[in-house]
């Protein structure tokens, strides 16, 4: 039996060939019953886990944290009222701001994790997700589950909101501030987005793939 690769696994349809992240040890997994987790025999690392739900939970977590992420962009982030003048600004125009400031390189990152890779690995997953659940061999759908774990990095929604408290301190005697909607869907986002990640098993959906052994599969 070869091991397991990270990228295109071999299908099996009773077990998962895994490695353990904390000391290498190989371990055959059965398929876990829903609330069930496996651990390493040499270390007792967690290898993987079931939630209980199945594939329901994630699919809602995703689908509350792309509304959450639709409404984090579609309405004012901050006002700012400095000596009358009033300066309303959302997620994209802080990256804009920043780029009109001189600071592109920071722009375009800002630009990259808060916007666009969340989007990104917010779509993929519900992708993935749905297509595993509807029993669908959609196209892609290898590619996008192997994008997923290299999108996660990228994400930096926490990083962001830690920048906005720090401009809340600074300019609080400079100026009046108001927060708008969207950043109360960017605080729910933060919070959905890390519980949707909790519950989002890349192993179990390698398995799900690997158990239509002579279904055409996409990607």
């Amino acid at each position: 039996m070869r091991p397991m690769s990270l990228r295109h696994p071999p299908v099996r349809s009773y077990s998962e060939l895994i490695a353990c992240h904390e000391c290498d040890t190989l371990s055959q997994i059965p398929t876990l019953a829903p609330g069930r987790a496996a651990r390493c025999r040499c270390c007792g690392s967690v290898l993987l886990r079931n939630p209980k739900g199945g594939l329901d939970r994630p699919i809602a977590l995703y689908s509350a944290a792309f509304i959450l992420l639709l409404l984090a962009n579609a309405f004012p982030f901050l006002t700012l009222e400095i000596q009358g003048r009033s300066e309303v600004t959302n997620i994209f125009g802080a990256s804009r701001a920043l780029y009109e400031a001189g600071m592109g390189e920071l722009a375009v990152v800002v630009f990259l994790t808060t916007i666009v890779a969340p989007a990104l690995l917010i779509t993929s997953s519900l992708y993935v997700l749905l297509a595993v659940r509807l029993r669908r061999p959609l196209p892609a759908l290898r590619t996008l589950l192997a994008w997923v774990s290299q999108l996660q990095p990228w994400v930096m929604l926490d990083v962001f909101m830690l920048g906005v408290l720090v401009a809340f301190v600074k300019l609080g005697n400079m100026a009046t501030m108001h927060v708008g909607i969207s950043l109360f869907a960017f605080v729910g986002l933060i919070l959905v987005s890390a519980a949707a990640t909790s519950a989002f098993e890349p192993h179990l959906l390698w398995q799900q793939i690997g158990y239509r052994r002579g279904k055409p599969h996409a990607g």
